[in-house]
């Protein structure tokens, strides 16, 4: 997913300033065959490691891309990317998924993870977009890697009867940032509170079990435990490193990460409620006209741009909030950013996106941040 672009330089990228040096992130890593799954969501962390999560599997995989060179931000635009991703892997657009977008943001590159097919067969694919506009598949045969196995993720099958029947191992893991010296991971565990949050630390060691969470989602007037976020990022509100998350229809919430712990259940602050019969889809934090502003892609309700004025002392919404209104912290619609699904950050001023044509093809193509 995105690269966490924090706005502050005490929570920036161990990339740029870190706890250890570049020469021992790769520390305990093994070389040799990554074995996959599925892939997606990634984000990238220091020196070119990029984080990959393997849902089916239920762990997170880091791989050293080799990918380290320090190199402009160029322009880019790719019609109808699914098409050329599908022609490179020898099949059909309509066999294909694009399950996340990361940009390296050393190298300025853009790294796509890719479904090649579709449900229990598909196989996952690694594209990187090439500084000429061409794509490439990554090698994942002779890197060097290590693995993070979640150990109470949810079990592999369906549960549920009729409509509601849902297979939670699929949401194991949606979402994954890195900050610091630490993987953070959203998803669902095998806990009753199963929403969960993680903050695994790199390079990877012990993994220990998530952090339940709990919410009060304002458009449903209750509180929740078992919905997973579908998206967030890292902010420092105030002196506090906080991650501020997007859930499906749509609470905006906020936890502090000091308080992910092993085993612990924490209730986040819903800070927002920004309209219901939508999910979430991505989401980047960045500067502009010296002030932060929150960019989240919506399936139903486009792009939003999130002011974070007075977040800090944003009340808690603990109440019902009526008929698909929205509540809280403000946001416009960016009507120019049309079909957006997935973005990250390419610049300080650009973004990279992939957005859907209303002929259904999808574009990559980077845009002036709003």
């Amino acid at each position: 997913m995105k690269t966490p672009s924090l706005l502050v330089a005490s929570l920036g990228l161990a990339l740029l300033a870190g706890a250890a040096s570049a020469a021992n992130w790769t520390s305990g890593m093994t070389e040799g065959k990554v074995t996959l799954k599925s892939a997606g969501p990634i984000a990238f962390g220091p020196d070119g490691i990029l984080f990959i999560a393997d849902t089916k599997s239920a762990a997170i995989v880091a791989i050293a891309t080799g990918d380290t060179k320090a190199g402009a931000a160029k322009p880019v635009k790719i019609d109808g990317i699914n098409q050329k991703i599908a022609a490179l892997l020898g099949t059909a657009a309509d066999q294909l998924l694009l399950d996340d977008l990361a940009v390296n943001p050393a190298s300025h590159t853009a790294y796509l993870a890719v479904s090649r097919g579709r449900g229990a067969g598909a196989t996952p694919v690694l594209v990187r977009v090439k500084g000429d506009g061409s794509l490439e598949v990554v090698s994942l045969d002779k890197v060097k890697h290590a693995r993070a196995e979640l150990p109470d993720a949810p079990v592999e099958g369906v549960q549920g009867e009729g409509k509601k029947q849902s297979n939670p191992r699929q949401e194991s893991i949606t979402d994954i940032a890195f900050l610091e010296d630490r993987v953070l991971v959203a998803g669902l565990s095998n806990e009753e509170f199963s929403s969960t949050l993680r903050a695994i630390p790199f390079p990877f060691q012990k993994i220990a079990n998530g952090t339940s969470v709990e919410i009060y989602h304002g458009a449903h007037g209750k509180f929740e435990t078992r919905s997973p976020i579908r998206t967030f990022v890292p902010f420092k509100v105030g002196n506090e490193a906080q991650l501020l998350a997007a859930y499906t229809c749509t609470p905006l919430v906020q936890f502090p990460i000091s308080e992910l712990k092993p085993g612990a259940k924490i209730k986040g602050k819903t800070i927002a409620e920004l309209g219901n019969r939508n999910r979430p889809l991505d989401m980047i934090v960045y500067q502009k006209d010296g002030k932060d502003w929150l960019l989240l892609a919506n399936n139903n309700r486009g792009v939003m741009k999130i002011t974070t004025d007075n977040i800090a002392g944003a009340e808690s919404i603990t109440a019902p909030v009526g008929g698909g209104g929205s509540q809280g912290t403000k946001y416009e619609t960016i009507n120019a950013w049309k079909g957006v699904e997935q973005l990250d950050k390419l610049d300080a001023a650009h973004a990279v996106v992939i957005r859907k044509t209303e002929s259904g093809a999808l574009n990559l193509e980077s845009l002036p941040l709003p």
